[in-house]
Formats: structure tokens, sequence, C-alpha cells
């Protein structure tokens, strides 16, 4: 009788504590950093537990960007295009168009005629 290897799910076992992949650990501890300018200034008046719970929000706000995804809704024009794509994907190119001067560029090869 021989060996076989059975197929198994795989998909939880590349995550960071459960609940982080790589690239929302990476988006929670920068947006945790960020927030964390917040807690010092805060703190620094006394309000200390302002600046924790402004933190806490920064690093949510962080994993949500580097988690989801955007729905994908027939109602609005805007998740039509974008829906299905990873949202930290869809800010990165919005704000890339930004700085390009608001212009896309787009290139189409010629097509050759044999006749």
């Amino acid at each position: 009788m021989g060996t076989y290897n059975l197929p198994r799910n795989v998909k939880g076992e590349g995550r960071i504590l459960f609940i982080f992949t790589g690239k929302s650990m990476i988006y929670t501890v920068i947006a945790g950093a960020v927030g964390l300018l917040f807690y010092f200034i805060f703190s620094a008046f006394g309000l200390g537990m302002v600046g924790i719970i402004i933190t806490v929000c920064f690093a949510l706000i962080g994993f949500l960007i580097g988690t989801l995804k955007m729905p994908n809704l027939e109602k609005f024009e805007f998740t039509k295009k974008t829906g299905g794509e990873n949202i930290d994907d869809i800010i990165k190119r919005a704000i890339k168009f930004k700085t390009k001067g608001k212009k896309i560029y787009i290139y189409k090869e010629e097509e050759k005629d044999d006749k």
C-alpha cells in the first residue's frame, strides 16, 4: 500500500497572531505609530486616556486598510469599478493619480494592416 498526501486547508497558516496577515500587521503598526504621536501630545496636557483612544482608533483604521477589500456594489459607480480590490491598492492609485497632475496615460499598440 502506498502513502498518500491528503489536501488540507493552509489558508490561515500564513497569519501572525491569528488575525494579522503580514500586510495588515505592517499597516497596523504604522498607523499605531502615528496614533502614538497624538498620545504623547495629549498626555502632555494630562489627557492620556484620550491619546490612548486615538492611538487604538488609528491602529484599527490601519488594520482595516490592510485587510479589507472594496465591496462590489452595483448601486454606486465607484464600487463597480473598484469592487474586489484591496483598499490599500485603491488608496495608492489615488495618491499616484493626484501627484501625476490628474492625468492617466494609456498606451495602445497600433494595429498593423496586412493588406
